[in-house]
């Protein structure tokens, strides 16, 4: 199967089964409110530094939003990656469920409340626009992921070497 063969950079796997069960409910519900935002949406997109964003919106505009989603308190205080972001980002937002402790989210980041349903933005991150070759290969990156898992979707046997 694809996904036990994938490299960790395969822009084609949208969903690894790293994920707990409220963060892909909290992921599901950003990319729904996201997308009534008229924004284009990838989930798990692979960065050149190495990371993998848990969501990734971009504006007709071309703006460039990235989402960390934090399943819980433990998830946001052990995991100190969200900085590494910042360079491949317009804005950076953290998506988080009702009942997180709020006040820890720095005040740079943008907060967006949300469940399996739906989301809300509750305060906007700040805006640090990243450059234009930067931008470019965002959105280079994003087209691809995008496309590569259209293709996969509508012939999942594909590129396979089977």
């Amino acid at each position: 199967m694809r996904e036990s063969l994938a490299k960790k950079d395969d822009p084609v796997v949208a969903f690894d089964r790293r994920q707990s069960e409220i963060a892909a409910e909290l992921q599901r519900g950003v990319c729904r409110a996201f997308r009534a935002l008229g924004l284009s949406v990838v989930t798990e997109l692979p960065l050149a530094n190495g990371r993998r964003a848990d969501v990734v919106g971009l504006s007709a505009s071309g703006d460039v939003l990235i989402v960390e989603i934090k399943s819980c308190l433990l998830d946001y205080r052990t995991d100190t990656k969200w900085q590494d972001y910042l360079d491949f980002c317009d804005r950076l937002y953290f998506a988080v469920a009702a009942d997180f402790p709020r006040e820890v989210i720095p005040k740079e980041a943008g907060l967006i409340l949300a469940d399996r349903y739906g989301a809300e933005l509750v305060r906007e991150g700040v805006e640090e626009r990243i450059t234009a070759a930067r931008r470019k290969a965002m959105m280079l990156c994003f087209a691809r992921a995008a496309a590569l898992r259209l293709q996969r979707h509508l012939d999942p046997a594909c590129g396979l070497d089977i």
